[in-house]
């Protein structure tokens, strides 16, 4: 009884090998297609895991346990709060530190003789508001207690901008409904209070005697113990307002970040999915490729066929050519996708964040997308009669 034929795995991956190295311009388009698809998937992963790192790690310096109590608004004006909102919100236990903020309606000038207003309003503040918001000046100081009844302001750092006050040299000045304020100091970005940034920061005291304005406050910047948030924010309307609670409207400045971070993950699942159409296209690319290979080998399919190899060992061989050129564009596509990922996150100052499993899972889809884009091009192979292969016939 004759043997049956025997082809040893390693031999299998030679002639697979030999197949790819024979046709080298063309395995390496074929390989890029697969690269790119691989590349833009692995780069979209890799940017939004970073963004997050980075998004995550300035929620927890900055904290989330920071919220505004404001008056709610309504009709044609905004009600303010009571007078002793704060000091009743300092009362609940887990409230660590609360500032009040009354907003003056001011617009800011640069000065007396400059009638151009530059979209920026004039706030009445505590110097507590600094330690409960966390915030720091890039140049100067901010308000301190001997200070609050003083013509002085610390601005904010798109208001400085805007004011074309760029450092405290000569000791600058700005103007508010016709008073002069000398400018001591300028904060930093204030991620989780962008609307700040664009405010002028008055002593409270100066604000009411020298603007004439109400005492009562617009809002409160409450500090919270960190795991009792979610049990203290009910109480924060009550409190600040008993006799009106509904007046009273209580956010988290941070749920802006985390929406922030919603968006992003939405916006990866679709950048996701047009990685997956060229992933697809580069499969459709490798099944082309394969075909066309089976029909300029015939005469090698069929020699080997009379040689004595089996139809599994020409499918064997096929598959497995498929499979290493997709795989060798998934590895590039690897590192052309974490070389894109590092290079972008540095230059927004992230850190570099490359998940192990979406790597891996590049490489791993693009060997499935390769192995089941050969099957058909490979039971082709396995189907050409011998002698008609031989001769050049189509089979």
């Amino acid at each position: 009884m004759k043997d049956r034929s025997k082809l040893r795995g390693r031999d299998v991956v030679a002639t697979s090998v030999v197949g790819l190295r024979s046709r080298r311009g063309r395995t390496v388009l074929t390989a890029l297609g697969i690269a790119i698809g691989i590349a833009s998937m692995v780069a979209v992963v890799g940017i939004s895991s970073s963004s997050k790192a980075a998004l995550l790690a300035q929620l927890d310096s900055l904290g989330t346990n920071l919220l505004q109590v404001e008056a709610a608004t309504g009709g044609l004006s905004i009600e303010p709060l009571p007078i002793d909102a704060e000091p009743m919100i300092r009362r609940i236990d887990t409230v660590q530190d609360a500032s009040a903020v009354i907003d003056t309606g001011f617009e800011v000038r640069r000065n007396a003789y400059d009638d151009t207003l530059v979209g920026i309003n004039a706030l009445g503040v505590t110097p507590e508001f600094f330690e409960t918001l966390q915030v720091t000046t890039t140049a100067g100081r901010p308000l301190e207690e001997g200070m609050r009844s003083l013509p002085v302001v610390v601005l904010g750092e798109v208001a400085a901008v805007r004011l074309g006050i760029h450092d405290l040299e000569g000791g600058p000045t700005i103007n508010v409904e016709g008073h002069n304020f000398a400018v001591i100091g300028i904060l930093d970005a204030l991620p989780l209070n962008p609307d700040l940034s664009r405010k002028v920061l008055i002593g409270d005291e100066a604000a009411v005697a020298m603007l004439a304005v109400a005492p009562n406050p617009t809002s409160v910047y409450v500090r919270i113990d960190p795991d009792l948030v979610a049990e203290t924010r009910p109480l924060l309307a009550p409190t600040a307002n008993p006799g009106r609670p509904a007046k009273v409207k209580v956010s988290r400045p941070s749920d802006l970040l985390e929406a922030r971070a919603e968006v992003d993950q939405n916006l990866q699942n679709l950048l996701l999915a047009l990685g997956g159409v060229a992933l697809l296209v580069g499969g459709v690319g490798i099944a082309n490729v394969m075909v066309i290979s089976v029909l300029e080998r015939r005469g090698e399919i069929g020699l080997r066929r009379a040689l004595g190899a089996t139809r599994g060992h020409i499918r064997s061989q096929f598959v497995l050519e498929a499979a290493l050129l997709s795989g060798l564009g998934g590895v590039l596509g690897v590192l052309l996708g974490s070389g894109i990922t590092t290079v972008y996150a540095r230059r927004q100052d992230w850190v570099v964040d490359l998940p192990p499993t979406a790597l891996l899972a590049g490489v791993g889809a693009a060997l499935a997308i390769g192995m089941f884009a050969g099957l058909y091009p490979a039971a082709k192979a396995a189907r050409l009669d011998p002698a008609l292969a031989v001769s050049g016939g189509t089979g």
